[in-house]
Formats: C-alpha cells, structure tokens, sequence
C-alpha cells in the first residue's frame, strides 16, 4: 500500500463542524434587516465556496452590490465574535489527527474561508496537535478549486503531490485535489452527498474518519 507523508484537510464540513456558527451570524444579520432567514439544512447548500459566496446566496437577487457589500461586512464582524461558539471538531477526526501524528503523516489545512477567521479557528480547536500549515483564502491566491494554494502547501511541506491525501467535503474540494495531483478522499459527514463527491472525482469515499485508516 502506498506510504502518504501529508494530509492536507478542508476546514468547513471537514474537520470543524462550524455551520451552526455561521448560519447562526448570517440568519442575526439577515433578520436585523428584515429579509429572511434560512434552516441549518439549506446552510448546507450555500457554504464551501467561501463567506462572500454565501452571502450573495442568501440575499435577495436584486440586492444592490453597496448593501451587499454591507451585508457581508456585518457578517464577518458578527461572525468573527463568534467563531467557536458553537463549533466543534466532528466526532472520530481527534482520533484521526492523533494516527497521523503518530505516523509522522504532516497534516495541513487550506480552507476557501477567510485566512483571518480559519487562523483562530485553528488555534483553538487544534492547538493539540502539530498543523504544519494552515491557509485561508487570501488576496494573494485564487480561491479553490484553483490548486495552487494546495500545490503550495504541498511544496512548503517538502512533498510531491503523490505523497499528500487531500479530504474535503465538497465537489470544489474533489476538484482542488484533482488538479494538483493529489488522492481526493470525499468525506460524507460534511455538507454535501457521497454522490455529489463522486461525480466531482473522489478517489475514496470514507463515512466516518476511522474510515481513512484503510487508505494510510
């Protein structure tokens, strides 16, 4: 079985079940200016592309881009005071982080969120183990599904694209993981379908992440 030596995780539906916290900041913002506001479950549908994305999802269609932009700044303030509030790791993924530690398998994350927000996510919740690097979306780099901030990662954590496992939850994270050459693993407890994950070119498809112990 091939030996990888990275694993490089998406955030959002990933490792971090964060969408309570956003949906919670977006529906305050939402009902403050008396639009309407949306369920966890059709959350699931506007996130992974990024906050911005999001936004423009939720808010009516014929919204101006100055109130839009708005929006979006009123979201990110709300959001960032709340950003662990009700966020926590998926259950089986401590675990998971812990075998990879144990395998001396570096773990890296690159999230199409905003870096300032993925940073203190990560610092809170994984500050128990050793996360080479951690990237949000930055104005310096095109967001996924372009790969080149995973071809970064992959290079600044001495490897070659063979040897890194790449698992998201998305088909935008499949895509990312296809164009930079890396084994795609879809992950079905985040916030998209296995079926979704397959037509987007997962090369594995786990259900729980004791699953990925098949694939190490």
């Amino acid at each position: 079985m091939k030996r990888y030596k990275g694993a490089i995780f998406d955030l959002d539906g990933t490792l971090v079940d964060t969408l309570q916290d956003i949906a919670d900041a977006m529906n305050y913002v939402l009902d403050q200016r008396n639009l309407p506001v949306f369920d966890y479950e059709g959350y699931k549908y506007f996130v992974g592309k990024g906050l911005r994305m999001l936004v423009d999802q939720v808010i009516p269609p014929e919204t101006d881009r100055e109130t839009a932009e708005l929006i979006y700044r009123e979201m990110i303030v709300r959001y960032r005071s709340r950003l662990v509030e009700k966020s926590v790791l998926y259950e089986g993924i401590p675990e998971l982080l812990d075998a990879l530690v144990e395998r001396k398998i570096q773990i890296s994350v690159l999230s199409n969120k905003a870096d300032e927000l993925v940073q203190p996510i990560v610092r809170q919740l994984m500050s128990k183990w050793p996360v080479a690097f951690v990237f949000g979306l930055k104005e310096t780099l095109p967001r996924k599904p372009d790969p080149t901030s995973a071809l970064l990662i992959c290079e600044q954590m001495g490897l070659v694209p063979s040897e890194v496992i790449y698992l998201g939850d998305t088909n935008v994270d499949m895509e990312t993981a296809t164009r930079a050459g890396f084994f795609s693993v879809g992950v079905t407890w985040g916030f998209r379908t296995e079926e979704e994950l397959r037509q987007a070119g997962a090369q594995q498809i786990i259900h729980h992440p004791s699953d990925l112990f098949q694939v190490l």
